[in-house]
């Protein structure tokens, strides 16, 4: 089983959607996320995006890197914004990659749609290429 960690600031939209969705998607792929500074919380549009597609886990919550590293070692990390990109830490072992989403924080649903299907069509491209599967 590989393992992926995504990080992002908040660790409420963008990262806890990757972490559904790949895990949903990919038998051989187990997914983590979190925040380089978390807000605590999961935005009520990504859980709902979540429970629609399937791929909610009660599980599923805002977190640190510090809480996500109970996980490691990783395969691969992957940043989706541009603050985390900067401030991910080096993970041993792991290659890091970068794949940058808009943020839906504040904006209508649709926004959240639009970014569930990016994830699918670029995040899941890189899973694909990265691990051959």
């Amino acid at each position: 089983m590989k393992k992926v960690l995504i990080l992002c600031t908040g660790n409420s939209c963008r990262s806890i959607m990757a972490e559904g969705l790949i895990n949903k998607y990919f038998k051989n792929i187990k997914a983590y996320s979190a925040g380089s500074n978390p807000s605590g919380k999961v935005n009520p549009n990504a859980k709902k995006v979540l429970i629609e597609e399937n791929a909610w886990k009660e599980d599923y919550h805002s977190k640190t890197i510090q809480e996500a590293m109970k996980n490691a070692p990783f395969d691969l990390v992957i940043t989706v914004c541009d603050n985390a990109a900067k401030e991910c830490p080096v993970i041993p072992g792991a290659k890091t990659v970068h794949i940058p989403f808009e943020d839906p924080d504040g904006k209508d649903y649709g926004e959240f749609l639009k970014t569930k299907e990016e994830i699918k069509k670029r995040l899941f491209s890189e899973l694909r290429k990265h691990f051959r599967v």
